[in-house]
């Protein structure tokens, strides 16, 4: 495989770590690039990223690329991968190849086709669909000129549901003024919460305890800061609920790793709750695979370096939670500084594991008191680690890629080489407003590196897992390589 090859695959690789947060064209020309460049790599990089990735939006884009490309065993996988996205997201496919592709091919128009005759044909299912995004729904098959069925046509475009619909309950709902029988229909319409806010002038401590009960662990955490808004932690019923649900999400693979995080800081909820939600979000980063290569994290916390330090501790979480091998945390500036929480010693000289594995806020406690300034030395981090006789296999580095004291990085990392029989593979994340210096020395001096620039989607910062948790790139390759493409199967071809 010739070198500019493998390098573009990686890239595409790494460009896997950013969310467009819905700006899919931003990605679309890396994309297309990949596909017009290896289209053999890009069919299964597409299935492998939908059974492991993290980030939505590629996912979208994966299956629109599937659908309109010239290969038909692409666009047979494309059909396939379509039938499994939410109705909002499978319009979303056909608007992006609307807008970046010119097209929607015939093939691509039969598997929404199918797609909304599956929810047809079952009216349970349909109305749940409708329900929850009608929006969508009716993009689909206004913007296709499908032809809806009867039912269909009367729930999204007559506003006319049948009475045996769960369209035609919300109207109920709306009309009804009894708190105990807006609860009944809550719970057994399975009314969800953004629909009965919309309905409902007021939710009342009995309308929110059926809200709770019939919400998944991942919507509970998305409407925290309404459950909130309105009251929901101010009855204990309702509170007991919401706990029991943040301990579900802990084992729940639709949780995404790091919104519980983000949300217990925009809900403003109380200490315990913020813990639990701080527990769902290791439990979730646990589940995302293993790491066998001992690792260095360096995290530069040189001038203007503040998100770097932010990135840093969400990545030693991270790591911390899914390595078995070990791991050494270093910031610098132009002096190391070993960062170590307090829940136990990682692995270290001794070769010792924690007792307990450190949590999120075990590593924001352990870079509390790091501040971002002074000149910069990359090199001194792995120094350390020389000097300490630590070999690792892997070196990732936060930093906006300048580098203006010695000892400087490369000759470090040879010298580290020389000394310990090892070449550690470098994975570099960008911050803040970088440049390529470190880049272009470290391919200069033919060290494998992988570049990530972070944009600030720390949603996206799991997916460095499946980098780091490979014994090589090669290895992580060859993995995408041997998944096979779906194909559709009979019942596709007769629709």
């Amino acid at each position: 495989m010739p070198n500019a090859e493998h390098d573009l695959r990686l890239e595409l690789l790494n460009a896997l770590l950013t969310t467009p947060h819905r700006q899919l064209g931003l990605v679309a020309d890396r994309h297309t690039y990949l596909l017009d460049r290896d289209p053999v790599f890009y069919g299964h990089l597409a299935v492998w990223y939908h059974r492991h990735g993290q980030v939505r939006d590629h996912k979208e884009v994966f299956t629109a690329m599937l659908l309109t490309s010239s290969r038909a065993d692409h666009r047979e996988a494309g059909f396939m991968l379509l039938q499994d996205l939410p109705p909002y997201q499978v319009a979303r496919v056909v608007n992006f190849m609307k807008r970046h592709r010119g097209k929607v091919p015939r093939s691509a128009r039969t598997a929404v086709v199918r797609y909304l005759r599956h929810r047809e044909a079952s009216d349970a299912r349909f109305d749940r669909a409708a329900l929850r995004q009608r929006k969508a729904m009716k993009t689909l098959y206004a913007g296709l000129h499908i032809r809806p069925s009867e039912r269909a046509d009367r729930i999204l475009f007559k506003s006319d549901p049948p009475a045996d619909s769960i369209a035609f309950q919300v109207k109920a709902l709306a009309n009804a003024a009894d708190a105990h029988e807006q609860a009944r229909m809550v719970a057994e319409y399975r009314i969800p919460y953004p629909v009965a806010v919309g309905a409902l002038s007021k939710l009342t401590p009995e309308v929110l305890r059926a809200l709770v009960a019939q919400m998944s662990p991942q919507e509970v955490i998305n409407h925290l800061k309404g459950l909130k808004a309105r009251g929901a932690f101010d009855d204990d019923a309702v509170k007991a609920l919401i706990e029991q649900k943040l301990a579900d999400a802990k084992t729940d693979g639709r949780v995404s790793a790091y919104k519980a995080k983000v949300a217990a800081e925009a809900a403003g909820v109380s200490r315990k709750t913020a813990e639990a939600l701080a527990d769902v979000t290791d439990a979730q980063v646990a589940a995302l695979g293993s790491i066998r290569r001992p690792t260095a994290l360096l995290v530069d916390t040189s001038a203007s370096m503040t998100q770097a330090i932010e990135v840093g501790k969400r990545l030693a979480a991270l790591i911390s939670r899914v390595t078995e091998a070990a791991l050494h945390v270093v910031a610098f500036d132009t002096v190391p500084y070993e960062v170590v929480p307090r829940a136990g010693f990682l692995r270290s000289v001794l070769g010792q594991g924690p007792v307990e594995t450190p949590s999120l806020d075990d590593w924001e406690r352990a870079f509390a008191d790091l501040r971002a300034g002074g000149s910069t030395s990359i090199g001194v981090g792995l120094e350390l680690l020389r000097r300490r006789r630590e070999r690792v296999e892997q070196v990732v580095i936060v930093t906006d890629e300048g580098e203006n004291t010695a000892p400087y990085f490369v000759p470090t990392l040879q010298a580290y080489g020389q000394e310990l029989g090892v070449t550690p593979e470098v994975v570099i994340v960008r911050v803040g407003r970088a440049s390529n210096y470190l880049e272009r020395q470290l391919k200069a001096a033919q060290v494998p590196v992988e570049t990530v620039t972070f944009r600030g989607d720390y949603y996206a910062l799991p997916n460095l897992v499946p980098i780091l948790a490979r014994p090589s790139r090669l290895d992580l390759l060859l993995e995408i390589l041997a998944l096979p493409l779906p194909q559709r199967d009979d019942l596709a071809r007769a629709a």
